[in-house]
């Protein structure tokens, strides 16, 4: 589906504005006109197929039987097992066509809410709960399903059915017809009551269970179980889980009873009126009124009902579109989320990239951040083509949002980085993903094969790719020491190695990328000396000849660097080499003597 027909712009009031929000739903419809327009004529046919039954039934009555005409009363009887096989076939068609078309859009809109995440800025995944995200794609899209499948058919088939029956009512017996339509706007305002109380406890419902949904996520993931335990505190997390169920329960009991008593009383009435009709009729001969024929009060009553199953059902489509349209304003308003980092109209293209990086002028502030303070301020920094940079300095310094500009994880608010002079505002994301690679103190590993996980950077790499790769990030021993080899699975988030191991693991990842610039976000800062002995080596095998950004806590990894930043507050507080920032005796300097007073003595 075109990317313009689903992510609209965001436009104020597009989630409360019903008449706007329904024409974006129809819209998401619009690429399949085409099958729409089959099904349209499908029901059509079987609306006229199924109305024609009670004439058929009514000259069954009146003439074939009264008057023994034994071949007539065969036609109409084979007339009337006929329009019952139509019908079937019209229904199974209809249905396959209809449940077609609300599975793609369902898959479009799945696909859309997908791709618009991740073109998100890392800043909003940071204030917004995984659970919460994955709650959107599954349950409130999942919560449509039967609305795009089958309410827009049943609706079209319903509206169909009404108008043709009243017609053929009208036909028959214009009087008794307003008898039977008296009661009708009664019940098409209950419904609308009823749909609105619905729509609000919809809103509710999926609000309590995406909460539930990330609190599933967070407390049943590997390190959620770990911490739950060792802290003691599965019984509470459980107790916790069983009072957010508990309100689940208490939101759905109230979404199926809301306006269930007056639907009640409709379905009561509706079905009242066959003998309403039976006693208008007989009333209306004993005072004299016009002769109706037994044929004509059957074949009536028999429209009547056919009327009644569409107008009821219309009335809980009508209910059912209500409900769903507090889930379609959720999922829209993850559709208008503005993507604050998006690339240029006419992008600049680097085939060959050097890797000369520069900061000028650069500041940066989040969106909520007190825009007194900013967290970067006043940045002036180049690093040229396979250059080191070390960027040292107290937590909060801003030491990984400096990093993090590079492969525009964010964007400068103010200043701006160059990549080979050019702003990295202005690169393609393709140049940038082929120029930064990024290796941070959290290393992210698929629920995958070691050769999956290391594949995502280059899809198309060989074995012999994957083992070179391995061994420069000295894990490949380790690797073909395994029962299944590349192919052993990871487990969740790679708990199934070590701290040491994973982040080789991300290395040899990156050093299959082959950046010519690359990012160590604290790469070795919580493992143990012996293990970052062993990581830092294959991180200098990353490193060589590459234009290499370390931002670092431990100063032990930092101090070959060509080019060592101290921030402080946002500021460059000191720039120099390892030896020229000691002879300064400065910040860095007490860094210095900070972390050889934390080094355990043997």
């Amino acid at each position: 589906m075109p990317r313009d027909e689903i992510n609209w712009k965001p436009s104020p009031g597009t989630s409360t504005d019903q008449p706007r929000q329904v024409r974006r739903i129809l819209k998401l419809f619009k690429p399949y006109r085409a099958r729409l327009a089959v099904v349209g004529l499908l029901v059509g046919a079987a609306s006229l197929v199924t109305v024609a039954t009670p004439f058929l039934l009514k000259e069954t009555l009146d003439v074939a039987i009264p008057q023994g005409r034994t071949g007539l009363l065969s036609l109409l009887a084979l007339g009337m097992i006929l329009s019952a096989v139509l019908t079937s076939i019209f229904g199974v068609l209809q249905t396959l066509i209809s449940t077609t078309v609300g599975q793609r859009v369902m898959h479009d809109l799945r696909t859309a809410v997908y791709g618009r995440l991740q073109r998100m800025s890392l800043a909003f995944f940071t204030r917004t709960r995984t659970g919460e995200v994955q709650s959107r794609i599954a349950n409130d899209i999942g919560g449509m399903q039967a609305t795009v499948t089958s309410t827009a058919t049943s609706l079209v088939s319903n509206l169909t059915s009404v108008v043709a029956t009243i017609i053929a009512m009208i036909a028959l017996d214009w009087r008794l017809t307003v008898v039977s339509l008296l009661l009708l706007p009664v019940f098409v305002w209950i419904s609308r009551r009823v749909g609105n109380e619905r729509k609000k406890i919809a809103t509710q419902r999926q609000k309590q269970m995406a909460v539930m949904a990330a609190t599933v996520t967070e407390s049943l993931s590997v390190s959620g179980i770990l911490l739950g335990r060792t802290m003691g505190r599965s019984d509470s997390l459980t107790q916790s889980f069983s009072e957010e169920s508990e309100g689940l329960v208490d939101l759905e009991v109230r979404s199926n009873m809301a306006g269930r008593w007056r639907m009640a009383v409709i379905s009561i009435v509706m079905a009242a009126m066959p003998a309403v009709i039976y006693w208008t009729a007989g009333i209306a001969l004993q005072a004299g009124g016009p002769d109706v024929s037994i044929g004509t009060i059957v074949a009536f009553v028999s429209l009547q009902q056919g009327l009644f199953r569409p107008a009821v059902s219309l009335l809980s489509t009508g209910v059912q579109i209500q409900t769903s349209l507090a889930l379609f304003a959720r999922i829209f308003e993850y559709l208008d989320l503005p993507i604050d980092i998006t690339e240029r109209e006419n992008p600049v293209h680097l085939d060959s990239i050097k890797g000369e990086v520069a900061f000028q002028d650069v500041e940066f502030r989040y969106e909520s951040n007190d825009k007194r303070r900013a967290i970067l301020d006043g940045i002036d920094i180049t690093v040229p083509a396979g250059n080191s940079l070390a960027i040292v300095g107290p937590t909060g310094a801003g030491k990984s949002t400096l990093g993090y500009l590079v492969p525009r994880l964010y964007d400068v608010t103010g200043g701006r980085v160059t990549l080979d002079g050019v702003d990295v505002r202005d690169l393609d994301f393709d140049t940038l993903a082929r120029a930064v690679g990024v290796v941070s103190q959290e290393t992210y590993l698929f629920h995958a094969t070691v050769a999956d996980n290391l594949r995502f950077a280059k899809p198309d790499a060989t074995d012999e790719e994957l083992y070179a790769a391995a061994r420069a990030a000295q894990i490949h021993e380790h690797i073909a020491g395994l029962p299944d080899g590349y192919d052993t699975v990871v487990g969740e988030r790679g708990h199934r190695f070590s701290g040491g191991e994973k982040q080789r693991l991300a290395i040899a990842r990156t050093i299959l990328r082959d950046p010519p610039v690359l990012i160590l976000d604290e790469a070795t800062s919580a493992l143990d000396n012996r293990t970052e002995a062993a990581v830092q080596d294959a991180i200098d095998a990353l490193s060589a000849n590459r234009t290499t950004l370390t931002i670092a806590h431990r100063l032990s990894t930092v101090r070959s660097a060509d080019q060592i930043v101290v921030l402080d507050s946002g500021h460059v507080a000191e720039r120099g080499t390892h030896e020229e920032l000691l002879e300064l005796d400065g910040r860095y300097a007490a860094l210095v003597r900070r972390d050889a007073q934390l080094e355990p003595t043997s």
